[in-house]
């Protein structure tokens, strides 16, 4: 059972853009595909489309925009994960199937529902 709650994609409607409420901010995602090496990335703006960072590559179980200082960026963190430790990296196959964008909002030990879970 997963313990965080995940941002669903429709990945055949990628690029993607939607405006998304986290923590006490409203941020605007867009994810993007590039089909050369089968990879995902994100853009991040503030509300008014003021880009905050471009261009992060979803790699799995490594958290988004963990290398950059900016306080502009939105906590919790969100990060691709595989919860079934199947996967090596994110990929078209597999991203919104086994690999979600989980937001890391859950204390250790506890539990939550799935916000993408249909059951």
């Amino acid at each position: 059972m997963a313990t965080r709650d995940y941002i669903p994609f429709d990945k055949e409607d990628i690029p993607q853009q939607f405006e998304f409420d986290l923590a006490d901010d409203t941020f605007i995602l867009r994810i993007n595909y590039n089909q050369s090496d089968d990879s995902f990335s994100l853009d991040l703006y503030e509300q008014d489309m003021t880009p905050i960072v471009l261009g992060e590559k979803l790699i799995l179980n490594v958290p988004l925009w963990d290398d950059i200082v900016n306080e502009n960026l939105p906590a919790p963190a969100l990060i691709p994960l595989d919860e079934s430790n199947s996967e090596t990296r994110v990929t078209y196959k597999n991203f919104m199937e086994t690999v979600f964008l989980y937001i890391d909002d859950v204390a250790d030990g506890s539990e939550g529902d799935d916000i993408g879970d249909d059951e």
